[in-house]
């Protein structure tokens, strides 16, 4: 049976890499983006590589987007297999300097854009006694560096929120994977906000500089739905300070205040005496 997959903000970066990834295997896949210029590009790629595209219109921050697009999808291919809650945005400040407004722009996106797809999607799931959510959280919901405030807090909302839904959904036959890459190389900083000056400049140079590619992490996902894997850590590095974190906390957090001026530096944010 050929899959069938829906992937918000697939447009670009790991969205797109997923796409690809899931095309090449002669899927049937679905993109949903706010962007339909660079959705009918990724159309045409999925294409070339194998499988059957479709490009929707869907904005995360709209709940009736994202149940029109199900809709559309049952009556199209009968329903979806794999629902990839991608789409997100960047922002980087202290709490003192972060607008509220900023808050409320990363919040209503990268966790309600999700809490939308989950809820949207699980009906369906549980009707056809199958499926698997993929909510793409980050290492920052895990490791927690300073001067992310807003961006750490919605990353570790998905995260709380796929392990919820883990333990929630399991006996309806829905699988949930969650996943936490550290940098590798995308555009997420296209679109950051931050009152830090150069900021975007200097986390991009970060990003750009990691051995991790966008097409590494799809693979990465692209194994853990087949093995039915809840945690998607692709950076062995950041993945050994979770363990230790979970393990001996005092020693991370020792590790972590040692850090904490050499990243403030290197993301150009200047601490207040």
């Amino acid at each position: 049976m050929t899959t069938r997959v829906f992937i918000t903000g697939g447009a670009s970066g790991l969205g797109r890499a997923i796409a690809l990834r899931y095309a090449r295997e002669g899927a049937k896949v679905c993109i949903g983006d706010v962007n339909p210029q660079q959705g009918a590009l990724v159309e045409q790629e999925i294409s070339k590589a194998g499988g059957e595209s479709y490009y929707v219109d869907c904005d995360v921050r709209r709940l009736k987007d994202l149940e029109r697009v199900r809709d559309d999808l049952v009556a199209r291919w009968g329903g979806v297999d794999i629902v990839v809650n991608n789409a997100g945005v960047a922002s980087a400040g202290s709490i003192e300097d972060t607008p509220m407004a900023d808050w409320e722009w990363i919040l209503d996106i990268n966790v309600l854009g999700v809490v939308r797809g989950c809820k949207a999607f699980t009906p369906m799931f549980k009707q056809q006694g199958a499926g698997t959510f993929v909510n793409i959280a980050s290492m920052a919901g895990l490791m927690l560096a300073p001067m992310m405030n807003s961006y750490n807090v919605s990353k570790a909302g998905v995260i709380a929120l796929s392990e919820t839904m883990s333990q929630e959904l399991r006996e309806s036959g829905i699988q949930v994977s969650c996943v936490c890459p550290a940098f590798f190389q995308t555009n997420l900083t296209e679109g950051m906000r931050s009152v830090i000056p150069g900021v975007q400049g200097n986390v991009a140079k970060l990003m750009k500089r990691s051995t991790i590619s966008a097409e590494d992490v799809a693979d990465d996902i692209f194994r853990a739905v087949q093995s039915n894997t809840f945690w998607v850590l692709p950076h062995t590095k950041e993945r050994r300070m979770w363990v230790l974190k979970r393990h001996a906390p005092w020693a991370f957090d020792w590790l972590m205040h040692q850090g904490s001026k050499s990243w403030i530096k290197k993301v150009g944010a200047k601490p207040k005496s």
